[in-house]
């Protein structure tokens, strides 16, 4: 039986007093707080049982209203909240709080499609919108718009906007896609930020600031107020997009590829984020260790040669796209195959889509959320879990070699398979470091959460830190950001006190603790 976990300063009857004030609020069938209720919300990947940041209790707000009673009421009675959007951010504690014993505040049922125009390629969405729900509105509607999707299409549209996560269209910077946000602050205020700050204005999908400072980020992966509606920018439809797969055979192709695809995207040839990953990518979503190796520490070089032989991939494989009029496609296709041919010593195999052709083949490319990444938990066998370590560096070949070497030693080190990739931006590299174990050896467990730990201490001393990172390593990767005596980490909590001198919301997360917290809690 799973304990009743309470937040710092709020006893049982205190706990019980806020879960009743809110029953009456919202209704019985709003307000969860059995052990079941408490269970479904332990992040299902874990480094450990989860009940480390176990949540008391989750809301499940319908409108901006009753979020704004739900705020009101958690001040009332010094409940934490932690607000999800659909709270499937795996990998990075899902829907679990940093603080065990505040109570999740899900979002999933305010999903309204508020809004698509054709014209001019935006959506208003809540945040409880999922992928898969909007591709199927957008399909069923004939509306020739894309989304941009993330590897894992579980999640929702806004909630992987605000943190920051990617797609692998042009539009795949997510987060920079957001043009104006809806935003309930710690006190229960409803502001509007851009253009929406002024009343009726006509203008608030289409042009991202208003006047004076602009506040839209100031929301994105903190803990200043909730967001309970976006406008998103969409992708029109294209005429036409080509796709080929690049297999480089050795582990030093690296640096002359990553010079070549940092320069075709710097100059706006390729226009869509690239993954530059290793061979384990497809074996792990296809199959699971034991049916290549059942030996101890990472995979041999036989076996490795033996997966690349079976997928078709090389030691690193990449996939690039092209998008646009037909014409255009065409002349950067030709870009791409003399830039990369001569060094390969073979022709690039292109592969096409053409306006009213089904997409689904392409998937993620063009827009169509999936699932199948998931499977890559199932590698280590027994109950699975991933966790990634994700620093951003300069686009420089060199420099990602030079990361990849200390990383891969670190996880052989470790004994545990090294699952890495390089996602190129468009002036930058984040470098996600899969880590893939099996939550049932405790031994793995263990290895795994050094190895992680190792690596925030590796990537700060060679000058890089995580853009993202999971919730039991929040303080650490804050802690790195540490400039003129961390502070961007002082002004963070400048802010904090201000907007929520109770401390209620989201306490401790990307390390911002309110100022009841922060000495016994921060670090």
């Amino acid at each position: 039986m799973t304990e009743r976990i309470l937040p710092p300063g709020l006893n049982a009857a205190g706990f019980d007093s806020a879960i009743s004030a809110l029953k009456r609020e919202l209704g019985d069938g709003k307000v969860f707080d059995t052990e079941l209720d408490r269970n479904t919300y332990i992040d299902p990947y874990a480094l450990g049982d989860g009940l480390d940041h176990a949540a008391s209790a989750a809301l499940a707000p319908t409108s901006v209203e009753e979020v704004q009673a739900i705020i009101r009421i958690a001040n009332d009675h010094g409940l934490p909240l932690w607000p999800v959007a659909r709270g499937k951010n795996l990998g990075y504690g899902a829907a679990s709080p940093v603080l065990a014993g505040s109570a999740v505040l899900d979002m999933t049922r305010m999903n309204q499609i508020l809004d698509v125009d054709e014209r001019f390629a935006y959506a208003t969405l809540e945040p409880g919108v999922g992928f898969y729900q909007f591709h199927e509105h957008l399909t069923n509607n004939n509306i020739p718009l894309w989304m941009s999707v993330p590897a894992n299409g579980w999640g929702s549209v806004i909630g992987n906007a605000l943190e920051r996560g990617i797609g692998y269209t042009p539009y795949g910077d997510n987060t920079t896609k957001l043009c104006g946000l809806e935003v309930v602050t710690p006190s229960g205020e409803i502001v509007r930020t851009g253009m929406g700050a002024m009343e009726g204005n006509k203008s608030w999908a289409h042009y991202p600031y208003s006047f004076g400072p602009s506040w839209d980020q100031m929301f994105v992966q903190s803990n200043f107020g909730v967001v309970t509606k976006a406008n998103v920018w969409m992708m029109p439809e294209p005429e036409m997009t080509a796709h080929t797969q690049v297999n480089l055979p050795a582990m030093e192709d690296i640096k002359w590829a990553m010079d070549i695809l940092a320069d075709l995207r710097l100059r706006g040839i390729i226009e869509h984020n690239v993954v530059f990953g290793n061979y384990l990518h497809d074996a792990s979503a296809f199959t699971t260790r034991a049916d290549w190796y059942e030996g101890e520490g990472p995979l041999p070089d036989d076996v490795a040669e033996k997966i690349q032989e079976t997928y078709n991939v090389g030691w690193w494989t990449f996939h690039l796209s092209l998008f646009g009029e037909g014409s255009l496609v065409e002349a950067k296709q030709k870009i791409v195959s003399d830039a990369f041919e001569p060094r390969l010593g073979k022709k690039l195999e292109w592969r096409h889509w053409r306006k009213g052709e089904p997409r689904e083949p392409f998937s993620i490319s063009v827009g169509v959320p999936m699932v199948l990444p998931l499977n890559v938990v199932n590698w280590m066998g027994g109950r699975g879990g991933h966790i990634g370590f994700s620093p951003v560096l300069p686009p420089s070949g060199e420099l990602a070699y030079e990361a990849f070497l200390r990383r891969k030693r670190r996880f052989e080190d470790a004994g545990l398979d090294y699952y890495s990739s390089f996602t190129v931006g468009h002036r930058h590299i984040a470098n996600v470091n899969m880590i893939l174990y099996n939550r049932d050896d405790a031994d793995m467990v263990s290895r795994a959460r050094t190895l992680f730990t190792q690596m925030i201490g590796d990537a700060r001393e060679e000058g890089y830190g995580e853009y993202r990172t999971h919730v039991d390593f929040m303080d650490s990767v804050a802690d790195t950001y540490d400039y003129n005596n961390h502070a961007l980490m002082r002004l963070n909590e400048t802010v904090k006190d201000a907007l929520d001198p109770n401390g209620i919301l989201a306490p401790g997360r990307n390390g911002i603790w309110p100022a009841r917290l922060r000495d016994g809690r921060k670090g």
